[in-house]
C-alpha cells in the first residue's frame, strides 16, 4: 500500500510539470526579480534571499530481507532575514513524518515524526562569485516513535559554497553533528552528511539536476558506515495559478550502502516560492 501511494505521487507531479500552459494560469514571465530565470538560479542557491516552503516526498525501495518501502515526507521551510547591510541569517528546517517499516518483518511499522533538522546559515548579504554560508546543523529528537529517529539531541557545524557561472549551479553542502545529550539508552550520534549538487538551467523555466545526499554513520562497522548515492531528474519552476512553484523528480541508485539501506529512491518535490516583490 505504502509502494502504490508513493507511486501515485511521483505519477502526479510528473503529470503536473509536463502540464499544458492552460494549466498554469499567468503564464507571462514577470520582470526584475519575479523572473523564471531568477527565480531558477534562487531556488538553487541554499542561502538564497527567498523564501521557500518546500514539501519533499522519499519514497525508498528494495530495504532489508523482505524489500521494504520506506517513505519520508519532508516539510522544509526556508527563511531569509537580513541582520544588516551585510549579513543575512538563513535559517533552513527539515522536520520529517515518516513511515518506517519493520525491516526484519515482511507486514507492519511505524508511522509518525521524525527528528527536527534546522540550521542557521550566516552569509554576506551581497555575495561575490563565490556563494557561501556557515553556522550550526542540529538535530532535536522529536520522532515520535523509537524507529523513525535517533533519540539524541545533536549539534555540529555546517558550511555551504557554491558558484552560478552561466546556466550552471555547482556547490556542496556538508554538516556533521555529534550528540550531546539524549536518552542514555540509545546509541551516540557522530554523522555526516554531505549533498553536492549540479544544476542545468534549460528555457520555459526547465532545469537537470543532481543532488544526491550522502551519510557516513562514524558510530558504524565500515561495511555499513557509508550511504552513497549516484542520479538525478529534472524539474520546473512554473506557476499555479498566481503562486510561483518549484516542481522536481529525481532517481536514485544506492551502489555503497549498509545491508538494511533500500536499494533506489525516488525524491518528488513541490517547493512554494515567495520572492520579493519588484519596487
Amino acid at each position: 500500500m505504502v509502494h502504490s501511494r508513493a507511486i501515485l505521487r511521483i505519477v502526479i507531479l510528473i503529470a503536473l510539470l509536463w502540464s499544458e500552459p492552460a494549466f498554469c494560469q499567468n503564464q507571462q514571465q514577470p520582470s526584475g526579480s519575479e523572473s523564471s530565470e531568477d527565480l531558477q538560479k534562487a531556488t538553487q542557491n541554499p542561502v538564497a534571499s527567498l523564501i521557500s516552503v518546500p514539501i519533499q516526498n522519499n519514497a525508498n525501495f528494495d530495504g532489508g530481507d523482505f524489500g521494504r518501502t520506506q517513505d519520508v515526507i519532508n516539510i522544509q521551510p526556508v527563511i531569509p532575514v537580513r541582520l544588516n547591510d551585510s549579513v543575512m541569517l538563513i535559517t533552513r528546517i527539515i522536520q520529517p513524518l515518516v513511515w518506517q517499516p519493520y525491516i526484519s518483518q515482511n507486514t507492519g511499522g511505524e508511522f509518525g515524526f521524525g527528528d527536527m533538522n534546522p540550521t542557521f546559515f550566516l552569509s554576506p548579504a551581497k555575495p561575490g562569485k563565490l556563494i557561501w554560508g556557515v553556522g550550526p546543523a542540529l538535530v532535536i529528537p522529536t520522532a515520535t516513535n523509537s524507529i523513525s529517529g535517533q533519540g539524541k539531541f545533536s549539534i555540529g557545524p555546517s558550511a555551504v559554497a557554491l558558484v552560478q557561472p552561466g546556466k550552471w549551479t555547482i556547490g556542496v553542502l556538508a554538516n556533521n553533528v555529534w550528540s550531546v545529550a539524549g536518552d542514555s539508552s540509545r546509541p551516540d550520534v557522530n554523522q555526516l552528511l554531505l549533498q553536492y549538487f549540479v544544476n542545468y538551467n534549460l528555457p520555459n523555466g526547465w532545469f537537470l539536476s543532481m543532488s544526491p545526499i550522502l551519510t557516513a554513520n562514524w558510530e558504524a562497522s565500515s561495511p555499513n558506515r557509508w550511504t552513497v548515492p549516484f542520479g538525478g531528474g529534472l524539474g520546473r519552476i512554473m506557476r499555479l495559478g498566481a503562486q510561483p512553484v518549484n516542481m522536481s523528480a529525481q532517481f536514485y541508485a544506492n551502489p555503497i550502502r549498509p545491508i538494511e539501506t533500500p536499494t533506489w529512491g525516488v525524491r518528488a518535490q513541490i517547493a512554494f516560492l515567495f520572492p520579493k516583490k519588484s519596487q
